[in-house]
Formats: C-alpha cells, structure tokens, sequence
C-alpha cells in the first residue's frame, strides 16, 4: 500500500500521462489567456532586443499566434460564461520577461530561445493533456492550439542549432 501511495505521488510531481486529468474548464481558459499574454510579451521583446533575424521573425511568429490564441480562448470563455482575467500574464512568463529584460545581444538570443523550448514543451504536454482528457470545449481548443505550439518549438530548437 506504501508503495502505491508513492508510486501515485511521484507520478503526480512527475507530470507523467494518465496519472493526472486535465484541467477544468475556468482554470485551464485562465492558464492558456495568461499563457498567451506572456508569450505576446516576450515575443515583441525579442523583436526589439534579438541580435538575429531568426529570433526577431520568431518573437513576430509568436505575438502575432498567441494573439490570435488568445482571441479564441477568451471567446471559448465567453461560449461557456467562464469570466477569466483577459489582461493577466503567468508568474513564470513575468520572470522569464524580467531576466531577459537584463540582456542584449547574443546572450539575449540564448536565453530568449532557451526560454521557448522550455516554455513550449511544457505547453504542449499541458495542451496535450487537455485534448485527450479536457471537457469537449476545451478539449477542442487545445486541439486547435496544438499545431502552432508544435510549430513554436520547432522553430525555438531550430533557433538553438544554429538554423534560421
């Protein structure tokens, strides 16, 4: 029995599939609208402060698709009278931009696409959850999100290879 109860708890700090359920509705809206607001910002940071083009093009890619995520989470929101807090930016999106925020250059560009592989790959494993698991509403928004985070992070860790 011991075993088991350690075995349930390290598979929940884990994150590993089907040991946890998608989030409800309101949290999970809430979570993808303040998710979406930090990547807008740190995506027009690194068009102002990236050294490379491809990190440049890469912070328009992401403000511009997580705008339009956002639009389509807060009108999922507004389908399901879930008020969620439109304007609200995760704790971890708020350091990520502080600490790159200290940074020019090449050392800039390092942190900003290490912070997106990062970033969208516990996205994706949060989206993946929803769409498997999530009501049917958000189930298929995280569906439809899907394939631009997937684009996001193969263009991060092109980015992290040196690539363009």
């Amino acid at each position: 029995m011991r075993f088991r109860i350690l075995a349930a708890t390290a598979a929940l700090a884990l994150g590993l599939p089907g040991a946890v359920n998608a989030a409800p509705a309101p949290r999970f809206l809430q979570d993808a609208v303040s998710g979406d607001n930090g990547e807008v910002a740190v995506g027009r940071l690194a068009q102002q402060r990236g050294a490379s083009a491809g990190v440049r093009n890469f912070g328009r890619t992401l403000e511009r698709d997580h705008a339009m995520a956002k639009a389509q989470a807060l009108a999922t929101a507004r389908r399901l009278g879930i008020t969620v807090a439109p304007g609200a930016i995760k704790p971890e999106a708020a350091q990520t931009r502080r600490q790159l925020m200290r940074l020019r250059g090449p050392a800039f560009d390092r942190a900003f696409v290490g912070a997106m592989v990062s970033d969208h790959r516990k996205d994706i494993a949060k989206f993946e959850l929803q769409a498997r698991t999530g009501d049917r509403t958000t189930a298929a928004l995280a569906r439809t999100t899907l394939p631009h985070l997937r684009h996001h992070l193969d263009l991060a860790l092109r980015l992290q290879r040196g690539g363009r």
